[in-house]
């Protein structure tokens, strides 16, 4: 079995693999901080929850957008899974060839997405991701990471709405019944979820309109995703596991290579 891991600015999202078959999946916060011991703790009883044997565990992946909870996430998996986790990063074979400026600036989560995407529904793709941001990345069909852009998220525009403005409420992020708000709250729901909409199909048509691909297909993940994805036809296939995939074919890939391009 595989335990593949996905850490996020809000959330460490774990999943257990037997073969392609993901069998369960469970979630810790990132933002508060642990020891190894306590990071051993939880993912111990977490797997022991979902009835996981964790002596059948026999490798490990990581992909991380927050530096400073790996060195304990790192070792609390060499300590109490009893394996040495791969880490996605400069040097992992992924079949995804990164052709921006910077390829080093593109986040883990960010190449594991298009590795996904790429592979189980082919190029050229455009893969959104509605996390902590709301990111856009261009994989064209021979497989080449070829842009991206970036957006505030959902939750960080909600925060930003009642953090920032003394009267407005803590909110459920939901599609309201309609547009047309006559109170605070769905006045509130509508600006978000409509507003993401708007910002979803209009930077869809843009990237199809600059990079020529009519036939772009658009894949969209992230939790908050489903509820866009609902609302419009800019969006193709909506895959709520498909960084978690990545993680496991990148795994493969490097099982297969020996971890060397």
């Amino acid at each position: 079995m595989l335990l593949v891991v996905d850490v996020g600015n809000t959330n460490t999202n774990f999943g257990v693999y037997d073969g392609d078959n993901l069998l369960v999946k469970f979630k810790l916060m990132s933002k508060l901080e642990r020891t190894s011991d306590e990071f051993g703790m939880a993912i111990c009883d977490l797997l022991k929850l979902n009835n996981i044997d964790k002596k059948k565990i026999e490798g490990a992946i990581i992909a991380s957008v927050v530096p400073n909870v790996m060195h304990a996430l790192v070792g609390s998996i060499e300590r109490y899974i009893e394996t040495k986790p791969l880490i996605v990063g400069p040097g992992i074979k992924t079949g995804i060839k990164i052709i921006t400026e910077n390829p080093r600036e593109v986040g883990a989560d960010r190449i594991v997405d298009a590795v996904a995407a790429y592979e189980k529904y082919g190029g050229p793709v455009l893969v959104l991701d509605f996390g902590t941001a709301t990111t856009y990345d261009l994989v064209t069909e021979d497989g080449s990471f070829a842009a991206g852009i970036t957006a505030p998220g959902i939750k960080i525009s909600a925060r930003a709405l009642w953090e920032d403005t003394a009267k407005l409420p803590k909110i459920e992020i939901k599609k309201p019944a309609s547009i047309l708000a006559q109170e605070t709250i769905s006045s509130m729901q509508a600006g978000l979820v409509y507003g993401q909409i708007g910002q979803t199909e209009y930077i869809i048509k843009k990237v199809k309109e600059e990079s020529g691909l009519e036939n772009l297909k658009v894949v969209a993940t992230g939790g908050l995703g489903s509820i866009i994805s609902e609302e419009t036809d800019a969006i193709d296939i909506y895959d709520r596991q498909l960084t978690l995939e990545g993680l496991r074919l990148i795994y493969e890939k490097n099982q297969k290579s020996g971890g060397k391009h």
